[in-house]
């Protein structure tokens, strides 16, 4: 009797935690905390060319990384980033309907601390997670 609970403990275990790797804010997070890496390295240009369709139909290349180099060099490096909050939503203010996920990281950069930073991310036409808005405050 001891095994079979103890097994049955280990299985919910293990599948709460395997779907819980599949929920869109934990799926978005993986793919906005390495294009983070490359905004964090002044690789502005691939991090235009990873982001959302979206954000390349709004914004070429060259303004992205103009916006980037007015916000980031000011501020300096980031010193520290720990993600508060992750949501999903099929709607947001000014955008059309589809599926986001709104990430919120409390950050600190050498001339600016504390920052919150937000990224924006939605699913693609190809339905992967991309970038379509990155703030700062």
């Amino acid at each position: 009797m001891k095994v079979t609970h103890l097994l049955t403990c280990l299985f919910l275990c293990l599948t709460s935690v395997v779907f819980a790797q599949d929920k869109p804010e934990v799926l978005a997070q993986k793919v906005a905390d390495p294009w983070l890496a490359l905004v964090d390295k002044g690789q502005y240009a691939e991090s235009w060319q990873q982001a959302s369709s979206a954000f390349k139909q709004q914004l070429t290349s060259d303004k992205w990384n103009e916006a980037l180099v007015s916000v980031r060099t000011p501020i300096g490096k980031v010193t520290k980033r720990t993600l508060s909050s992750a949501q999903y939503t099929t709607s947001l203010p000014n955008a059309p309907a589809g599926e986001y996920v709104v990430l919120q990281y409390q950050s600190a950069f050498e001339k600016k601390n504390p920052a919150t930073e937000t990224v924006v991310m939605m699913k693609d036409a190809d339905r992967q997670w991309r970038p379509v808005g990155y703030f700062i405050k």
